[in-house]
């Protein structure tokens, strides 16, 4: 058999023909499977090391959360707007990560996962900073890190039970930041990813591109 017919080009479900590597007519064709192509079993297997890698990451996050001196920092604005300006190019990143991935469903569920936690860690390092600096900042005293990731879950789902209170002014314009920022990650973010999947999908069933021509003659080669 001809190095042609070692080559001949397959066709897809679509009728589509669609060659090899290296070949004049076509383009490479990815040996992973598309999400139709798998099983029930096997979607659930993927969704969940998905989740398994996000809760791996926020276990990381969380600890160093817990582990990070934050005592030792004062200027609490210049710290906040870095960690949003890094949090910015993670979220930048995982979409692009989302649009290049095989199942970006997937991909964009395990993103969400990993970026929220980021974000209300965020914040909730910095309520910690400005109760260490001074403690009258919040009505609580002292204000614990576990306290202050508590207040920051309630300011995020706008629960406001009422027990922490942000008790001065800087305090009150970084939970007013929060709240506003709290209504683009629960709309623009959430929007921004759904996007990249429907794109990627989009990009998927559009399949590789085929020159016109005619295919060459297989039967010449296996003769």
């Amino acid at each position: 058999m001809g190095e042609s017919a070692r080559r001949a080009p397959t066709q897809t479900k679509e009728g589509r023909d669609v060659g090899f590597e290296g070949s004049p007519w076509g383009r490479t064709v990815s040996g992973q499977p598309g999400w139709s192509d798998l099983t029930s079993a096997q979607r659930r297997r993927l969704v969940g090391f998905g989740l398994i890698r996000a809760l791996a990451r926020t276990t990381v996050l969380v600890a160093l959360y817990y582990l990070l001196p934050l005592g030792r920092f004062t200027d609490v604005p210049v710290i906040l707007v870095t960690g949003l300006l890094i949090l910015a190019a993670g979220a930048a990143w995982q979409v692009r990560a989302v649009l290049k991935n095989k199942h970006p469903g997937v991909r964009a569920i395990e993103s969400l996962a990993s970026t929220l936690p980021l974000f209300l860690l965020l914040f909730s390092a910095a309520y910690f900073t400005m109760a260490s600096a001074d403690p009258a900042n919040f009505s609580t005293h002292p204000l614990t890190r576990t306290s202050a990731l508590y207040f920051t879950v309630t300011v995020f789902t706008t629960v406001g039970f009422g027990d922490i209170t942000a008790a001065s002014d800087p305090a009150r314009l970084i939970v007013i930041v929060q709240m506003l920022l709290d209504l683009v990650a629960l709309g623009l973010v959430v929007r921004v990813f759904v996007g990249a999947v429907q794109l990627a999908r989009q990009k998927a069933g559009a399949g590789p591109s085929v020159p016109p021509g005619p295919l060459p003659d297989q039967g010449n080669d296996q003769r």
